[in-house]
This record gives structure tokens, C-alpha cells and sequence, in this order.
């Protein structure tokens, strides 16, 4: 695929593994730690993940699925048995509607992580080494500054004039339009990051078409994914612009403003159901496709190697449209962050009374900082266990289908189970409550699956533990705990539910609390806008991402088809 000379790993540390000689059954298969030792050890890792999924997703949906049988506002009175009506009142209010409409919503999403997210990271690879690290570093822009709820209502505020005709004649294609715009640059920047690492071939390598296919496919069930449980985008951004509303917005609305329980939590079976489908798709595909990651050594193999000159030149026509790409890219960004990037750098409004800014902060970064140390760190052991470890010799990636039905679920889809737990232990408008519900990052857990089983040929060669598996981890650990923690901070909903006191609340709440006091004016919400992503953890964040994408994420290739188990 690529035409271009890019940084291969020190020859001395080559991606194929060399030859081994054969094994017993009980040979540790060049690791230095015995077969039985990995089973044992592999499985116990796998615990503490099994534990999490089953307290932050298992349990939770069994009773959401409980209660979407009965009938009773769930506040105390008495709940009797509903049968399905339930589910006929959910249909009956247009649940098939909802999902139809954030289908539509999800349309240019969609195409634009197939179809412009490929080509950007294709003309990158083919341009040369320095104008595909350039474009990485692009491409952190709009990672770096996820704020959808500020990025949103300072845009809805900021076109609510000159957009208030197009939404009252024509309102779906105008929140078609709308959700476009303010997604198109961190849809093209993620698609075009994963797709760049499996476009990638290095010598020897084989092919990048499976690779490519197998990330498109996952990136492709991720964004519908996220379309039927957007929270963010239709409130406040759409939500009042029209009739239509997605199917998370109406299941919080039957649950918790017209205390209809058990409506809402048959709707959120439903979601729950397509989102489980969608998640074991993702997850069959990785697993069918063998694909895996693998991290090409941290020095750059020099310009005139033979083996860097075998995988090509530079190509002035990929350079061209690269060109062309970024600054088309860099345009979309630019009109749609300018209105949250002046009320961001503008004087600061005044902050409710007897909360400081250190206040707020606090209460926006330290619960999902807690949150995400142990998610990501329970998911990168236990993808150890199943990529590094194996225990279950070549079946082992089968250990990930018990994760898969809740792969792509996030607040929203468990809301009602999650709030009335929250309420029955009495950690509403507390610390304890602010902290979101699930203990386990599992997409964290499928990528490390794929990276260790990607570094395991590697140190089934004889390759020692800490240059193999453990220094080239460190990164990937540190860049999804970074993301992670932005995504879970910038995630209103939860604290929407759980935290109604402002001198608990994070930035989110505070915000959209401004903004229904001051009737969505401007100038009233300022203040708020600058602490939902202010700028000290924008430059942090940026810094980072820039670091890790041009450091290390351009030295990860992303590989799929068979592999000869050497390690097993």
C-alpha cells in the first residue's frame, strides 16, 4: 500500500519472530514463564475484570431488564406486574422513530469515517515520513478538545439567529447538517488515526488490505453505535429544535421527568439489545479477521535501507491531496471550535456563589480520574491476561465475547439501574455518586487484547518481557487513560442525574444550569463555558496527544489474517 519510507523498527528487534524449535506440551513457548504458570496467572488476571463487568454492566441490566416488567414510579410506591405493556407503550410513543432518526443523524458520521477518514490517512502514509507526522499532529486538534456540551451550546447560541429559519422549514436536514458539522473533525481525526496504523506495511509485513477492512468494519458499528445513545448532541444542541428526539433522550424523559420507570427501562432494553448485537459484531470481526496491533520498535530504520527503499517512495500526487485534505479538514475545524474558542479565551463571567473555580474543577476532574485509574488499569490487565498470557492457547480471544454485549454501552442505555442504585445506597449529590458507574473501560480491554497478542510473537521469539510487552504498553496505557478520563469528564449525563447541588456539581451541570436560567444567552453562559475544558487542561491534553501520535502511535501497525502460533 504505502509508497513511502517510514520509520521501521531497529533490525536487531525484527517484527517476524525468527524460527523456534519444537516444544513439548508443558513448554513455555519462549516467554520464561511455564504453561501451566500462564494459565494460572492468565485466568486470575481475568478476575478482577469479571468482576467489574459483572457489578457495572451484568447486574445493571438484569434489573433494567426487571424493571421494564413492572408498573410504578419507583420513588417508594408500589410496583405491580405490566407484563408487556411496557414495551407496547414504548412503541406506541415511536421508539422505532428515535432509532430511525439517529440513524439518520449517524449518515455523514458514517461516511466520513469510511470514506474520508480512509483517504486522508491513505494520501498521509504515501506523502512521505515528515508530511504523515504533520498530519498526525493535525489530527490531535479536535481529540484534544473534546468538549461536546461547551463545543455545542456555544454553537447553538452563536447561529440560533441565523439558523432559526433553516430549523423552522426544514428541521431534520438542519440537525443532519448541524450534527455533521460539529462531528466531522474528531470522526475524520480518530478514523484517519486507526486507519494510518493499519494501512501501515512494513517489510515483510504482508498486506494492509485485511487490516484496513477489519478497522473499517469496527469503526464503522462504533459510530452507529454512539449515533442511537448520543446524549450530548441532542441536548442541548438539538433537543427543542424539533419533534424528533433520540432514544436516550426519551427514555431519561419517561423515567426521570415522568417517573415512568418501567417505560424507560423497557426502552433502554431495546438499546440495550442493539447496542449487544453491535458490540458482538465488532468483537466477531476482530476475532475472525486474527487482527492484532504490534508496536514496530521505538528507532527508525535509516532512509536507505534496503528494506525501508522495498516499501516505497514518496508520491507528489498523495502529497497534493493531502494538502488539499488538511485544509479542508483544518476548515470544517476551525468554522465549528471559533465561537467555543472565543467565549473560551474571553474575560471570565462571574461563577455561582461560594464555588471557586478550584471547586469546580475538582468536582469535573477527580471522579472520572478515579473512574478511569481503575477501568483502564483492570481492562490493560486483563488484556494482558488474554493477548500476553493466553491461557486458553490459540482460543483464547474467545474470552473476550463476554465482554462484547457491552462493548459500545455507555451512561445513557443503563441510566435508570445505575440511578436507582445510586439512590437506594444514598450517594446522590455526593462525591461517592459523581463518580460514573462503569468500573471497566471494556474497549480499553479489546485494545490491549490486540496489542499483547500483537507483542506475544515477539516474546514467544525470546524477546525479553520488559522490551516487549511492558515498555511499548506503558504509552498505549498512558494515551487511553488520557482519553478516557477527557471523554468521562466531558460526559454530562451521569452527573446531570446523580448531582443536583452546585456545590458538587462539575462544570457540565453547572453549565447547562446557566444556560436555562439566562434562556440560552451567550454572554450569561461565558463564565461556565471556560470551566468545562479550560485552557491549562486543553494544552495538557493537547501536548500529550501530539506526543503520543507522532512518538509513538505512528509506530504501531495494525495487522489481520493468520500468523503461525508459535507462542500456544
Amino acid at each position: 500500500m504505502s509508497a513511502t519510507p517510514m520509520p521501521m523498527s531497529d533490525p536487531k528487534a525484527p517484527l517476524a519472530p525468527p524460527p523456534t524449535s519444537p516444544r513439548g506440551p508443558g513448554s513455555s513457548g519462549g516467554v520464561g514463564i511455564g504453561r501451566s504458570a500462564q494459565v494460572v496467572a492468565g485466568l486470575l488476571l481475568i478476575v478482577p475484570a469479571a468482576a467489574a463487568l459483572l457489578w457495572s454492566y451484568v447486574l445493571p441490566s438484569v434489573r433494567t431488564l426487571s424493571e421494564s416488567f413492572s408498573r410504578g414510579d419507583a420513588l417508594g410506591g408500589p410496583a405491580e406486574a405490566a407484563g408487556g405493556d411496557n414495551y407496547a407503550q414504548v412503541f406506541e410513543r415511536g421508539f422505532l422513530g428515535d432509532l430511525g432518526y439517529a440513524l439518520l443523524l449517524a449518515l455523514v458520521p458514517l461516511l466520513l469515517a469510511l470514506l474520508a477518514a480512509p483517504l486522508l490517512a491513505l494520501a498521509a502514509a504515501r506523502a512521505g515520513r515528515v508530511p504523515r507526522l504533520v498530519t498526525r499532529a493535525l489530527l490531535t486538534l479536535p481529540l484534544a478538545a473534546y468538549a461536546p456540551l461547551a463545543v455545542g451550546a456555544v454553537w447553538t447560541m452563536d447561529r440560533f439567529e441565523a439558523e432559526g429559519d433553516a430549523w423552522a422549514q426544514a428541521p431534520t436536514l438542519t440537525a443532519v447538517r448541524t450534527v455533521a458539522l460539529l462531528t466531522a473533525g474528531l470522526v475524520v481525526a480518530v478514523g484517519a488515526t486507526v486507519f494510518l496504523a493499519a494501512l501501515r506495511r512494513s517489510p515483510g509485513g504482508g498486506r494492509s488490505g485485511p487490516a484496513a477492512l477489519a478497522v473499517g468494519g469496527v469503526l464503522g458499528l462504533t459510530v452507529v453505535a454512539v449515533a442511537v445513545q448520543s446524549w450530548s448532541l441532542q441536548s442541548p444542541v438539538l433537543l427543542g429544535q424539533g419533534d424528533q428526539i433520540g432514544p436516550v433522550v426519551r427514555i431519561v424523559r419517561e423515567s426521570l421527568v415522568h417517573f415512568q420507570f418501567g417505560v424507560g427501562a423497557a426502552g433502554s432494553v431495546l438499546l440495550l439489545a442493539l447496542l449487544a448485537v453491535l458490540g458482538i459484531l465488532a468483537v466477531v470481526l476482530l476475532l475472525a479477521t486474527r487482527t492484532r496491533i504490534a508496536f514496530t520498535g521505538w528507532r527508525d530504520r535509516p532512509a536507505d535501507d534496503p528494506a525501508v527503499r522495498a516499501v516505497g517512495t514518496r508520491s507528489p500526487v498523495a502529497l497534493g491531496l493531502l494538502a488539499v485534505g488538511l485544509l479542508a479538514f483544518l476548515g470544517v475545524l476551525g468554522y465549528v471550535l471559533t465561537p467555543w474558542l472565543r467565549a473560551l479565551t474571553s474575560d471570565a463571567g462571574e461563577l455561582p456563589a461560594s464555588l471557586s473555580a478550584s471547586e469546580i474543577q475538582a468536582n469535573t476532574w477527580l471522579p472520572p480520574l478515579i473512574s478511569t485509574v481503575v477501568g483502564v488499569g483492570l481492562a490493560a490487565l486483563a488484556g494482558f491476561a488474554i493477548g500476553g498470557l493466553r491461557p486458553l492457547g490459540r482460543a483464547s480471544e474467545l474470552l473476550l465475547l463476554p465482554f462484547a454485549p457491552w462493548l459500545f454501552v455507555g451512561d445513557g442505555p443503563l441510566a435508570i439501574a445505575n440511578f436507582l442504585r445510586a439512590r437506594e445506597a444514598d450517594q446522590l449529590n455526593t462525591f461517592v455518586g459523581s463518580i460514573p458507574p462503569g468500573w471497566l473501560c471494556i474497549p480499553a480491554l479489546v485494545a490491549f487484547t490486540l496489542f499483547f497478542r500483537g507483542q506475544r510473537e515477539r516474546w514467544a521469539a525470546g524477546g525479553r518481557f520488559g522490551a516487549t510487552m511492558l515498555l511499548p504498553a506503558l504509552p498505549l496505557l498512558a494515551g487511553v487513560g488520557l482519553l478516557d478520563w477527557l471523554v468521562g469528564a466531558q460526559s454530562w449525563l451521569w452527573p446531570q442525574l446523580v448531582v443536583q447541588d452546585p456545590e458538587n456539581a462539575p462544570a457540565t451541570n453547572l453549565l447547562v444550569m446557566r444556560i436555562a436560567q439566562s434562556f440560552g444567552a451567550e454572554d450569561a453562559a461565558q463564565g461556565m463555558v471556560a470551566q468545562v475544558l479550560p485552557l491549562p487542561m486543553l494544552a495538557l491534553f493537547l501536548v500529550a496527544f501530539v506526543a503520543l501520535q507522532v512518538g509513538y502511535l505512528d509506530r504501531l501497525v495494525v495487522r489481520a489474517g493468520s500468523t503461525e502460533e508459535r507462542s500456544d
